[in-house]
């Protein structure tokens, strides 16, 4: 057993409690993690909400970076020592996974939402309460967390590893879904609805295949111009415009290529596949809750368009994030500057920060 310090989650009606809790030995397949830096996504809050169905009392964060500690029997290819980032779990070995899209694993819910083990134990404990923890493979809101071989992907040291966690989710989600899901191509128009992590992910992501142009959405200012700073050539404040669509259609007529929505609400929804020429095609990876009906024209999709909804980018961590960190280095995704840094005692203001939209990605570090 390890000690350390958690975010607790004992009742979706308060705040995280911050804990002394035990981590346990990593068993075959897993690596025991120090982590060094953890990411707060929509999804942490989601679950914090009770949007999620999660078992209570639980340890939430899945946007985890830190070195190994130990090492399970039967893991190949890493070392005490080695410094990783922590994605989503999955199998590995089922016929999504081995066809190259782990994000689609047939057991993808019970590894990332069931808080133990397949065998039923838990990773964590305090005394004898068990808690729930495996969120997404990781539970990372603490200073030790457990992973397994297939979600933790080795990076070079003289990166800045305490950053790196949010390329496991939120930014890989965004990157993911432009480059995978939409296949991006140099020269396509696309348009981004939300500018939090996910989209200004999507945003560099686009800059970065050269797409142009690349028209993003909020209704935040702030935010919209730090996309243009990233790689939008336009914004645009949907409270500012009385015919949105219409305004768009002046920028790129008779519609854009691509068009990606990271809200979730169904009005947004409609205007993402009605910014679309024929044919094009809309992504969606805006959540708001397990049961969301939205209502769209069919006709928007008779015209040749497609919509299709995306988990974590369609990506696999183990080579996207590599691809990721390639871009970092040649500058093309600065995703270092959507981030502020907290304490674990400070990570009930990063939550309130990041839902009152006063931080694009708030990481929680550790020493």
């Amino acid at each position: 057993m390890t000690k350390t310090t958690a975010a607790v989650l004992r009742d979706t009606e308060s705040p995280l409690s911050v804990e002394e809790i035990e981590v346990g030995a990593p068993q075959e397949g897993e690596l025991l993690v120090k982590i060094r830096g953890v990411g707060v996504c929509h999804t942490d809050i989601s679950g914090a909400h009770g949007m999620i169905p999660l078992p209570l009392p639980t340890v939430l964060g899945h946007e985890g970076s830190g070195v190994v500690e130990a090492i399970g029997e039967g893991v190949e290819g890493f070392e005490i020592g080695d410094h990783v980032a922590i994605s989503f779990d999955h199998c590995g070995e089922c016929d999504v996974c081995t066809s190259g899209h782990p994000a689609y694993c047939e057991v993808f819910a019970a590894l990332n939402y069931f808080g133990s083990r397949m065998d039923g134990t838990t990773t964590l404990s305090k005394g004898d309460e068990e808690i729930a923890g495996n969120f997404f493979g990781q539970s990372s809101f603490a200073g030790y967390a457990i992973c397994s071989k297939n979600n933790a992907v080795k990076v070079d040291k003289d990166l800045p590893l305490e950053l790196l966690g949010p390329l496991g989710c939120g930014l890989q989600t965004g990157a993911g879904s432009v480059m995978n899901t939409l296949a991006a191509k140099e020269g396509q128009s696309i348009a981004i609805f939300g500018l939090g992590g996910v989209g200004l992910g999507a945003v560099m992501a686009a800059k970065a295949v050269g797409c142009d142009p690349i028209l993003a959405f909020d209704l935040n200012n702030d935010r919209i111009e730090l996309a243009k700073e990233l790689g939008a050539t336009h914004g645009f404040n949907p409270s500012e415009h009385k015919d949105l669509i219409w305004d768009a259609m002046q920028v790129v007529a008779p519609g854009v290529d691509l068009s990606f929505d990271c809200v979730g609400h169904g009005p947004v929804i409609r205007q993402a596949l009605e910014m679309l020429r024929s044919p094009g095609h809309c992504a969606s990876v805006g959540f708001q809750g397990l049961e969301n009906e939205i209502t769209i024209d069919q006709g928007h999709l008779l015209l040749g368009r497609t919509f299709t909804g995306v988990i974590e980018g369609d990506a696999d961590p183990k080579t996207f994030i590599p691809k990721l960190i390639q871009l970092y280095r040649d500058g093309k995704f600065p995703f270092d500057k959507l981030i502020k840094t907290y304490s674990i005692d400070q990570i009930n203001e990063a939550f309130a920060d990041s839902e009152a939209g006063k931080v694009i990605k708030p990481v929680i570090v550790f020493d």
